[in-house]
């Protein structure tokens, strides 16, 4: 709920930016608020995924996905993350989100984010997320034809299928007791 405001706002500018295709790179720019940093005065580290949140929907709705999933009923959850960091964010630095998707699979759509300033990479993210309905899980087939295929030259990076396969915790369907 902390970034709310900042969502909506974002949904709302985003609408009247120029139009995307999915499959493009979008880039929004920010800067570092009093609410994002922590006791070392740089961006929390928990904060780069929620800004990172802003650039999927930025591209979703530019590019007319979000309306379209809205439509149908389909929302997006983020089923793995994973990131690094290069250097830190400061107060009332400027800085932009870069996003794209990587590509897809069976499971999930991979997206790749990186927060950067001053044209160098501070940290890099890669967030696998999946679209869901009241029915369940929506396929890739319900995907692409709603969105359009992807370009024939998106081709998952061979280490996004072993990251999955040793991330993933068992489906809903399945127990997943907790024992240390």
């Amino acid at each position: 709920m902390h970034l709310i405001f900042r969502t909506l706002l974002l949904l709302f500018v985003s609408g009247r930016r120029s139009a995307l295709s999915i499959w493009e790179a979008g880039s929004i720019p920010l800067r570092v608020l009093l609410t994002d940093i922590d006791i070392a005065m740089h961006m929390n580290n928990g904060m780069y995924f929620s800004v990172f949140d802003l650039g999927r929907f930025d591209l979703m709705v530019r590019s007319g996905v979000w309306r379209s999933m809205r439509a149908r009923g389909w929302s997006p959850v983020a089923a793995g993350e994973t990131i690094s960091f290069r250097k830190s964010l400061r107060l009332s630095q400027r800085y932009s989100i870069e996003t794209r998707i990587l590509g897809l699979d069976e499971r999930a759509i991979y997206f790749e984010q990186r927060a950067v300033a001053d044209g160098e990479i501070y940290a890099r993210a890669v967030i696998a997320t999946r679209l869901v309905s009241s029915a369940g899980p929506v396929s890739n087939e319900d995907i692409i034809a709603a969105f359009g295929a992807p370009p024939e030259d998106l081709v998952l990076p061979e280490w996004i299928h072993a990251w999955r396969l040793n991330n993933t915790l068992p489906s809903t369907r399945r127990p997943a007791p907790h024992a240390w």
